[in-house]
């Protein structure tokens, strides 16, 4: 996957013109995006490689290696899977819906070296949250430089700025396509922000974005930043800039409408209602057929995955056939009309509104109770 998106930047910078570029990372860019994504993610969660054992194939230590697949594995890219999946992702199989917990500003204020829920970092773009904004900034204003002048006391001016906070609140219910460029115009340019971030940490060691952070995690971040921005630098200096979109078109299309891979991308942590039960489900699958779990590598099952964290991307849509009475029955979602129902009345992010209690890192409505059952 890896080597394939090497070497279609390659490609697209030295050959191919900007409509080309474009359609190539539509695909099969997205796809191999996508599937890195989800290779490191099942590395994250320990089931990439084989479980219960210390040394894997008897030689390398589970957790550097692992580490290493994880670092080195989010490259070659535009800004990466990385920082997300290190800092947010298994916070967020604990922290998912709560609503003290997975804020912006608790995201971007916090002085824990994790993120208490990284998707806030996805769904602020398009889910109801709770809470109040972040990142904060503090400035001196032109005032307080006078008052600094005469000698009072040095002030700042706080402010708060959010570019998902910003796309969202320009949505209107009823109106999929206005909400569709809201998000789209919102995620690119956040995303292309995020690129510009990774010259300034590799530059300057530190995340300004989160000020409050231990000194381990603007390290590890400014690790990871210098190398990757390297990286993107040969890569311009071997084949050009068109290099370098053919990554970032890469990553973040798929997440866009209407790319048939953005259905389970918005739906994944809905505030459905179980019509049996009444209860809210914070976790929803995409069953669209077998080519497309294969076009999103198991990425579909994701209430399967928060039931079952550890079982690897190529077992979890084996769970409804042993235990089909805790999932939803069929593969003929249309995810078209996925993308206009989540796009035309957004959910609040995973129950948020109604207060879902969660247990043991488990999303509640039918997690749980799959778990016990299929164990």
């Amino acid at each position: 996957t890896n080597l394939s998106l090497l070497l279609l930047s390659i490609w697209s910078g030295s050959k191919l013109n900007i409509l080309q570029t474009f359609a190539l990372s539509v695909f099969p860019g997205s796809m191999f995006s996508l599937w890195q994504l989800q290779i490191l993610h099942d590395c994250l969660h320990g089931s990439l490689f084989q479980k219960g054992q210390p040394k894997v194939w008897g030689r390398f230590n589970r957790k550097k290696l692992q580490d290493a697949v994880l670092f080195w594995g989010s490259m070659p890219s535009a800004y990466g899977y990385y920082t997300y999946l290190k800092f947010g992702h298994l916070t967020h199989h604990i922290s998912v819906g709560d609503e003290k917990k997975a804020t912006l500003e608790k995201l971007f204020d916090s002085s824990n070296k994790d993120f208490e829920d990284g998707d806030v970092l996805f769904v602020a773009h398009r889910m109801k949250l709770k809470g109040d904004i972040g990142p904060k900034f503090k400035i001196p204003s032109l005032k307080l430089r006078r008052k600094k002048q005469s000698n009072s006391d040095d002030e700042v001016k706080e402010i708060k700025m959010s570019i998902s906070n910003s796309g969202f609140n320009q949505w209107k219910v009823g109106s999929p396509i206005r909400n569709s460029i809201a998000f789209a115009s919102s995620f690119l340019f956040e995303r292309f922000m995020i690129v510009t971030n990774d010259v300034i940490v590799a530059l300057t060691g530190r995340n300004f974005y989160f000020p409050n952070k231990p000194l381990d995690f603007h390290k590890e971040c400014t690790a990871y930043c210098r190398v990757a921005v390297l990286l993107r630098l040969l890569l311009w200096r071997l084949s050009g800039w068109k290099a370098l979109l053919f990554l970032y078109l890469s990553e973040t299309i798929w997440s866009i409408p209407p790319h048939p891979a953005c259905a389970m991308f918005v739906t994944n942590h809905g505030s459905k209602v179980d019509s049996v039960t009444g209860e809210c489900i914070p976790s929803s699958s995409t069953y669209a057929g077998r080519l497309y779990s294969m076009f999103t590598l198991g990425t579909n099952y994701h209430c399967e995955h928060h039931d079952f964290p550890t079982i690897p991307l190529d077992k979890l849509g084996m769970l409804r056939q042993i235990a089909p009475e805790f999932y939803k029955k069929g593969s003929d979602d249309n995810v078209f009309k996925i993308m206009k129902g989540a796009f035309s009345d957004p959910d609040f992010y995973a129950c948020m509104d109604v207060g879902v209690t969660l247990s043991n890192g488990d999303d509640a409505g039918v997690t749980g109770n799959a778990a016990s059952e299929v164990a």
